[in-house]
């Protein structure tokens, strides 16, 4: 595999591309742990482990047919990656933003969802409007684990309170879709709030299963600074002397705009960081390899994307509780605009594409970016992504000259020296239990 976009209109890989192996897409540092691979080929024939570095990944256990794996290939967001189809259709269509139909600063119109949810609350908001008006039967999103709680689960969610308890930013590894197929077996109506790479491997699945786009009535994404490894968490609980099975709470942020970084233990002992001191090391920030190649970070393929509004992507130290709000789609528009009116939601005032470019700073650095890094990837002979309707050629052409070079040579080399690919993933590592 080697393609990556040449035109708006690339559509499917030729078919005589051999598909990658799990242990390949691992290997090469295309995963991102979605779970969505397990889903398809069944519990029986693929694990979700923790591995060593702190990422949740497949293992298969047993060789799987050429049949399966084709059809992991073209649902897994690190092998496809496809853009909005419909985007002629957008009231606004830029470059590096993509499709929009609205574009405003809000927040949660309740104070309670403002403050426990992470920025302003919109996400929360909107998976318990969801549920209140009758419009799902469910929401899947992900929460803490009850029994780990540094770590993070999928979560579903049938009433209002079991969406805010899952409120507020989880950082590290999410296996969001490891019993997909299982939820469309309940043949419900549902809403998807996830990582913009989840939304893809779902919406990759509708092409090949109808009943995606029959039960996932809404698909709401965060704009997504990089999933990081859970050794990163683990350099937190260093820092107090703590280990793993003494939490009883590991908050990453939320109650607060971002809010503290909070750990409980099981004895009552409590601790705090400030969410600058979290991410204060940028060498020790530990993003996952797919996300450096990320060419759709900011949600082009759901219906509503929702972001922070700092300045120059970082609080300063409390800030106003304040979303970014970017509404993709029509159906998207709908649900804002009711959303609106029923006061679940909250304008400030309306925004544009430059503001939320200065507030989301880095997503622009890395829309420029990403085709020359794939590039690179490509000429060291490793596989990339086929990537179709994302305009990453039109956004590398506002790069100059050195700069696209100067990326393209630096992922190359990175490349050659395996530094965007991670060790393989092992049967015998932490198998994670079912949800």
């Amino acid at each position: 595999m080697g393609l990556i976009e040449t035109s708006q209109s690339q559509g499917t890989p030729p078919p005589s591309t051999d598909p990658l192996t799990l242990g390949e897409i691992v290997e090469n540092g295309l995963c991102i742990g979605c779970g969505l691979c397990r889903s398809i080929a069944g519990p029986g024939d693929v694990d979700m482990v923790m591995t060593p570095e702190g990422r949740e990944r497949p293992v298969a256990l047993r060789a799987l047919d050429t049949s399966t794996l084709t059809k992991i290939n073209a649902v897994c967001p690190g092998t496809r990656i496809a853009g909005p189809p419909q985007m002629d259709e957008a009231a606004l269509k830029d470059t590096v933003w993509g499709p929009v139909e609205r574009l405003v600063l809000g927040s949660a119109g309740n104070p309670t969802v403002r403050f426990i949810g992470s920025g302003g609350g919109t996400l929360t908001a909107l998976g318990q409007f969801l549920l209140d008006t009758g419009r799902v039967k469910f929401v899947l999103h992900v929460a803490a684990s009850r029994s780990m709680p540094m770590r993070t689960e999928r979560k579903l969610s049938f009433d209002a309170a079991s969406v805010l308890e899952g409120a507020g930013s989880r950082y590290g590894p999410a296996a969001t879709l490891v019993d997909f197929n299982d939820i469309l077996d309940r043949g419900e109506p549902f809403a998807l709030i996830a990582k913009p790479c989840d939304i893809t491997a779902v919406r990759n699945l509708a092409r090949i299963d109808h009943r995606v786009d029959e039960q996932m009535r809404y698909a709401l994404a965060f704009v997504c600074g990089g999933a990081s490894d859970l050794t990163k968490s683990e350099q937190v609980l260093q820092r107090f002397g703590l280990s793993e099975d003494e939490l009883a709470l590991f908050r990453y942020r939320g109650h607060g705009n971002p809010g503290l970084n909070r750990i409980e233990t099981k004895d009552g002992r409590a601790f705090e960081i400030s969410y600058r001191q979290l991410w204060e090391d940028e060498d020790k920030w530990m993003i996952q390899p797919r996300c450096k190649i990320c060419p759709d970070a900011i949600g082009q393929v759901a219906d509503m994307a929702v972001s922070d509004s700092w300045l120059n992507g970082g609080p300063a130290v409390e800030d106003e509780a304040l979303n970014g709000i970017i509404v993709r789609t029509k159906r998207g528009l709908e649900l804002f605009d009711a959303a609106v009116e029923a006061g679940v939601l909250q304008i400030k005032r309306e925004t544009d594409i430059a503001e939320i470019s200065e507030l989301q700073s880095h997503q622009v650095r890395k829309r420029r970016a990403v085709w020359a890094r794939l590039t690179g990837m490509a000429i060291a002979g490793k596989p990339v992504p086929f990537v179709s309707d994302l305009a990453l050629r039109d956004c590398a052409a506002r790069n100059s000259l050195a700069e696209n070079l100067a990326e393209g040579r630096g992922a190359r080399d990175r490349a050659r020296r395996g530094r965007l690919g991670e060790p393989p993933a092992v049967p015998g590592a932490t198998i994670l239990r079912d949800p």
